[in-house]
């Protein structure tokens, strides 16, 4: 059997019984089957169950189909795939998640915006119970790159302060600094981009 798959996509396999309309005839073996679920982010993929009896496409959200590619793709009721993927789900484990704070020129003060995007940043930290934070600094490309290798860590510095005066433990928070290295947006030297001025958190 061949799976083919996009990146951005939740796959799940489960043996389900597959119940006849008729109950005159026992039910049928327990079969395999593949069921199509959006990722953390709501991204739904889609993907293409190849087996001996056929080839089915998934493309819709609580889709299923029969691993051996026999039958059209049909729909799995929520508590299906509560009862056949349940423990599943529960055991996977999440998805990085990440915030991009971004700074006023030539400083680590964070715009305004920011401001208010850190308070969402600690209550994803909190539900997410994170022991593994990466604060990463950036900066434009105006001034020297020594210049700016200091001021991208000292903006990540702040953040991992800020976090740990709202209550984020700093054994989970590492820092470093990228510079002017790793551009969001490329440019030349010597250029003011805004959306370089930043620091990337991300949450495991």
């Amino acid at each position: 059997m061949t799976v083919a798959r996009a990146p951005t996509l939740a796959l799940l396999v489960a043996t389900a019984l597959v119940v006849s309309a008729c109950s005159t005839p026992p039910p049928p073996p327990p079969r395999s089957y593949v069921a199509l679920l959006p990722d953390a982010a709501g991204s739904l993929g889609q993907v293409t169950v190849t087996g001996p009896r056929g080839e089915q496409r998934l493309t819709q959200a609580s889709q299923g189909t029969l691993l051996d590619g026999s039958g059209a793709p049909f729909a799995v009721a929520p508590e299906q795939l509560q009862k056949d993927f349940g423990a599943a789900l529960k055991a996977s484990p999440l998805l990085p998640e990440q915030f991009l704070l971004y700074f006023e020129s030539g400083g680590a003060e964070l715009t305004a915006e920011s401001q208010k995007l850190l308070v969402d940043l600690v209550e994803r930290v909190r539900a997410r119970q994170s022991v593994d934070i990466s604060v990463v600094g950036h900066s434009d490309t105006q001034g020297k790159a020594e210049t700016n290798e200091v001021l991208a860590l000292q903006r990540a510095q702040s953040i991992a302060r800020r976090l740990g005066t709202l209550g984020v433990a700093s054994a989970a928070i590492s820092v470093e600094s990228h510079g002017e290295r790793n551009l969001l947006v490329p440019t030349p030297d010597e250029t003011v981009e805004p959306r370089n001025r930043r620091v990337e958190v991300t949450l495991r």
